[in-house]
């Protein structure tokens, strides 16, 4: 009896790791091999985001190889999966970080929830409500960072937030002046729960969750 064949479906597209295939439609899209590595490598970690030194020593484990070519073999899988890098439905750049593969796939990772099941999003509650990622959303004065704080005091990548799994987890980036969780200085990753104050420097958000029956909801 044959086994069966490792493919992960999302949307149009299908990426058979044992033909080494992206797929739409069933008909075949070609990728160059460390393309369609990087692709697998990231489909298969989905939705954990990815540092760019990680996928270096995977795709390339015995060369020096600079991290100009990540950013080509990314564009290469954007333009087969007609995905837009500003509004990305698949290929999300972390700036400054890394990758992570976002689509939902058909084979219970990552899967989207039906109807009447509970739903969460994550939400940083500042001049404007942020909506957060899953993956890593960076959190800083650099004007690509997830969360951006145009403000003296914010160090330029001042912290992250992770989500996976429904859970969030705060971090510090070695900023100047600190990343407060309530009255504490952050010195290990610490997990976060509804209405957590966060402090940046002189900047105070709020970390919020939002919970409905349906995957529809807005703030």
């Amino acid at each position: 009896m044959k086994a069966p064949r490792n493919v992960i479906r999302f949307g149009a597209f299908a990426v058979d790791a044992d033909a080494r295939q992206l797929l739409k439609d069933g008909r075949e899209i070609p990728l160059r091999p460390k393309a369609f590595e990087l692709l697998l490598i990231l489909v298969n970690n989905r939705p954990t985001a990815m540092s760019k030194a990680e996928l270096q020593g995977l795709l390339w484990p015995d060369s020096f190889v600079t991290e100009a070519n990540l950013p080509g073999l990314a564009k290469e899988i954007r333009h087969a999966l007609d995905d837009d890098p500003h509004q990305p439905r698949f290929l999300r750049t972390l700036h400054g970080f890394g990758y992570a593969f976002e689509g939902k796939s058909d084979d219970g990772a990552g899967k989207a929830l039906s109807e009447g099941e509970p739903y969460q999003t994550f939400w940083i509650m500042a001049d404007a409500p942020v909506r957060l990622s899953d993956g890593v959303n960076i959190l800083g004065r650099d004007p690509e960072a997830a969360v951006w704080f145009d403000r003296p005091g914010v160090s330029r990548m001042h912290a992250r937030i992770t989500i996976s799994e429904g859970v969030a987890v705060l971090e510090d980036l070695g900023s100047t002046n600190g990343t407060w969780l309530g009255a504490d200085r952050l010195a290990t990753p610490q997990r976060l729960t509804d209405g957590d104050r966060i402090r940046l420097g002189p900047i105070e958000v709020i970390f919020r969750i939002r919970r409905s029956a349906h995957s529809t909801e807005v703030l």
